[in-house]
């Protein structure tokens, strides 16, 4: 991060407390393709920022091990050089043809099994009495970390989901992608209301995309959002009262290669147009973490609602909606702050240490923070701080035992603090 940046940045989270909520006057999405001009810094003040999609071309992705190994010479999916490198793994499908919980119901299956299917599906027309069957949110690199497959572009490189969930050893949010012509992803927003970025190694999509807000327009009567944006019940209006104040969604048709960002709290549903393989991140950073905070204060609104009758005669009533939200969403607000001091411990690491030879030299949280420069390690720092003050102030955060809290928030605010000031010196 340069300093114009960081200015840019410090001024703009000065005025205002999250990231822009994505107004989008346009249905013109930027494709980006100097990959030669286009810097770390152009992204983070005209897309992270802003909050705004865009499209990298297929330049960004060229030297990817996907890309050359996983797509035959014809630009379809290698089935057998897939089967070669991971036929043994068991993988996540999703049936598309069926709504469960306003989802697609999954099952484990052994990827040779999928492979198997996936071209009887293409021998029959892209029909199948097993219905169509996507492979979906596969931890392949945590399965497979020896495989070259690909590298994180550095824009995307400010990770604080994966930096943290890599520290503790617990999971990640890097996934694969494998369906069909036909495979598609029900309406929906990112988990934490996360950015994330999906990669095409072969194959084609179309995206549409709905600023923060418009989905507001598109609920029924009694307050859910549909499945399918495009089912042709949203114009009735006895049960969509407000479909017609809605804006057209931003459309997206993303090619073989190109990477689509993703803007955090943007809902969006994706189709595939031909046989396509992708990569996908979900990222959180310092630009949208007060986004993250504020989805975690309206889930647990939502859980304490729909329990609030048994308040009073459950004496733990406040730490079982803890627990309700995490089965939920994956977190609560106790893992939050840890999550937090993680992320902020690294940055005055490098702030207090510098990043030594050997450290540079390995893929590591430090590593990639010292490549985005001090001033990135500050500004994430001020977030952080910005963030866990408003954390710590909150009365459902207070009546939890947190003594087992270290250091306690106090102290880590106030080591935050000192160390924000003396890197400024």
């Amino acid at each position: 991060m340069d300093r114009a940046t960081f200015a840019c940045s410090t001024a703009f989270f000065h005025d205002y407390s999250s990231s822009a909520q994505g107004t989008f006057s346009t249905g013109h999405v930027d494709f980006i393709d100097k990959i030669e001009s286009f810097t770390y810094s152009d992204f983070f003040r005209d897309y992270l920022i802003p909050n705004q999609p865009c499209v990298f071309s297929e330049k960004f992705t060229d030297g990817w091990g996907s890309r050359r190994n996983w797509v035959t010479w014809g630009g379809k999916p290698d089935f057998d050089h897939l089967l070669q490198e991971f036929g043994e793994a068991i993988v996540p499908v999703a049936n598309c043809d069926v709504k469960e919980y306003n989802s697609n119901p999954k099952e484990q299956l052994p990827f040779k099994e999928y492979i198997s299917y996936w071209k009887e599906y293409i021998k029959n027309g892209y029909r199948s009495s097993r219905g169509c069957l996507y492979l979906k949110d596969w931890h392949l690199s945590r399965a497979f970390p020896e495989q070259d497959v690909y590298t994180t572009p550095v824009y995307f490189s400010s990770d604080w989901l994966n930096e943290y969930w890599d520290a503790i050893a617990v999971d990640d949010y890097r996934f694969v992608y494998m369906g069909p012509k036909g495979s598609w992803t029900p309406f929906h927003a990112d988990v934490f209301r996360s950015y994330s970025w999906s990669a095409n190694i072969c194959g084609r999509k179309k995206w549409l995309l709905y600023p923060p807000g418009q989905e507001d327009y598109l609920k029924d009567c009694h307050g859910n959002l549909p499945f399918d944006v495009t089912a042709p019940g949203l114009q009735d209006r006895s049960v969509y009262p407000r479909y017609n104040q809605s804006q057209p969604p931003v459309e997206i048709v993303q090619e073989a290669g190109e990477i689509v960002f993703i803007p955090s709290g943007w809902h969006h549903q994706v189709y595939n147009l031909e046989d396509t393989i992708s990569i996908n991140h979900n990222w959180v950073n310092g630009c949208n973490v007060a986004i993250m905070w504020c989805f975690l204060q309206d889930e647990l609104a939502a859980v304490q609602r729909e329990i609030n009758e048994w308040k009073d005669p459950m004496d733990d009533w406040h730490l079982q909606c803890q627990l309700i939200m995490k089965s939920c969403t994956g977190i609560d607000y106790k893992e939050f702050y840890n999550f937090l001091k993680v992320i902020a411990e690294n940055r005055i690491s490098i702030l207090e240490n510098g990043l030594d030879d050997e450290a540079s030299a390995k893929n590591t949280p430090k590593a990639a923070i010292s490549t985005l420069g001090m001033l990135h390690a500050v500004f994430d720092l001020k977030r952080t701080v910005k963030v866990l003050t408003s954390l710590s102030a909150n009365e459902d955060f207070k009546k939890l035992d947190l003594t087992s809290l270290s250091p306690p928030p106090e102290a880590l605010l106030h080591h935050l603090k000192a160390a924000i000031d003396t890197a400024l010196l």
